[in-house]
């Protein structure tokens, strides 16, 4: 079913920049599809052109639009019911140039494949090739812990970096990013999502309301510094992360040859070793216990 902008909507505009096929538009803004322009759907707040749009699909395994929204109010339309083959072929019309797969990213399948199946008229096998995917998981969950039992003890050092990994990577995801604003009539202090800020996008001071908008010069001087820091950042830390690897594994492989030496000086000293004196027989409570 096609994606709906609903009443509740505070024209915050974060939705627009996310669709992929350009289908939301401003209130009272006009609308065009392979170059005819038709009126506004909507006068007030945002719309969303059911003619364009693809809930996503072909590119995302969820609505962008909804995503992003604040206050929940891109919502499927129940009037406008569409089937995701439906939506995949829209997807092929508006975006020619691009190629998109029979199993392109798409919500009905992260939803549990109903939709899908009714779709492609084949709604007894789906289900089973559905089962079959996500017992391959399970299975291969399940057989993970044998075999990582084994090199366990050989490269301990390397455990904690799943937890470092994950660490940084929510530093560079600019969903976590903050533009710091001073308020022109007040002096507040507040932030602003990085990944609304856009040109002509309206900020309000949460402590007098007095509007905020972005221009240009503003947006590209964000932009820059944003994205410079942590270009830099990340460039770093990946450099960083592949020099401790070549360490480590040079580190590793002194180890393990230093070991297998020791051993092997061990194993000769075991054949070297001779007994003292000669061997006699045991007498008296020594034999008897013998």
């Amino acid at each position: 079913m096609a994606t709906i902008i609903t009443s509740e909507c505070i024209n915050c505009g974060a939705c627009e920049p996310e669709c992929p096929n350009t289908a939301i538009y401003a209130g009272g803004a006009e609308w065009d599809l392979n170059g005819v322009t038709a009126p506004a759907i909507a006068q007030d707040i945002f719309y969303i052109v059911p003619s364009k749009c693809t809930e996503c699909v072909g590119f995302y395994d969820h609505e962008a639009c909804a995503a992003v929204c604040p206050v929940d109010c891109c919502v499927p339309d129940p009037n406008n019911v569409e089937t995701e083959q439906i939506l995949l072929e829209r997807a092929r019309a508006l975006h020619p140039e691009d190629t998109f797969p029979a199993d392109a990213p798409s919500r009905f399948r992260k939803e549990g494949g109903a939709p899908a199946e009714a779709a492609s008229g084949n709604g007894a096998a789906a289900p089973a090739a559905n089962g079959a995917a996500a017992a391959a998981p399970a299975a291969a969950d399940a057989a993970a812990p044998k075999p990582a039992a084994a090199p366990a003890a050989a490269k301990p050092a390397p455990a904690p970096a799943p937890i470092a990994a994950a660490a940084v990577s929510s530093e560079f995801d600019p969903a976590t990013w903050e533009v710091p604003i001073v308020c022109h009539l007040c002096n507040a202090n507040y932030t602003l999502p990085y990944r609304h800020f856009r040109v002509g996008m309206v900020f309000y001071c949460p402590s007098c309301s007095a509007s905020f908008v972005p221009n240009k010069t503003i947006y590209e001087a964000v932009r820059k510094t944003f994205e410079g820091f942590y270009g830099r950042r990340k460039r770093e830390r990946e450099e960083f992360e592949r020099r401790r690897a070549r360490e480590l594994e040079t580190f590793e492989t002194r180890q393990t040859a230093e070991m297998t030496a020791f051993n092997e000086h061990l194993d000769e000293m075991a054949h070297e070793m001779k007994p003292a004196g000669k061997l006699v027989k045991p007498k008296g409570l020594a034999a008897m216990f013998s």
